[in-house]
């Protein structure tokens, strides 16, 4: 699972930065006024509106990659493993251990003064009168 984390981590700090790298590299909109001085956008690699078209795309798959990996890193950090119900539908609880009647004193030692035992509790109690 922290190979996982970790994976998703990176996943998002590079989608982060290259969100980051593309908002920088888009023209504003009062660009076209700076092409007609020469920018010469039409002999660029996309052509005259391929650019645009290419990197709003392109920032718009990032920023959605990085938008689940934010929502997968909450998912994974919120999570925490709960116990099995069985097949009872009960949670498995560890066995009560009943406690052993009171020994006799080793030889040689003083009498130790007789602790009155604890009542039971109503759970352990078998109810009366209730048909079996």
């Amino acid at each position: 699972m922290l190979y996982f984390k970790t994976l998703i981590i990176v996943v998002q700090l590079l989608s982060a930065l290259g969100v980051i790298g593309l908002v920088l590299l888009q023209h504003g909109k009062g660009a076209d006024m700076g092409a007609a001085f020469g920018s010469g956008a039409s002999g660029s690699l996309f052509g005259a509106t391929g650019s645009a078209n290419f990197l709003s795309r392109t920032t718009a798959v990032l920023a959605a990659v990085f938008f689940i990996t934010t929502l997968a890193l909450t998912y994974l950090g919120a999570y925490h493993a709960k116990p099995s119900a069985g097949v009872l539908g009960v949670a498995a609880t560890a066995p009560v251990v009943a406690a052993s009647p009171v020994s006799a004193p080793a030889a040689g030692s003083a009498p130790a003064a007789a602790s009155p035992a604890a009542p039971a509790s109503p759970a352990s109690v078998p109810a009366t009168g209730v048909p079996k």
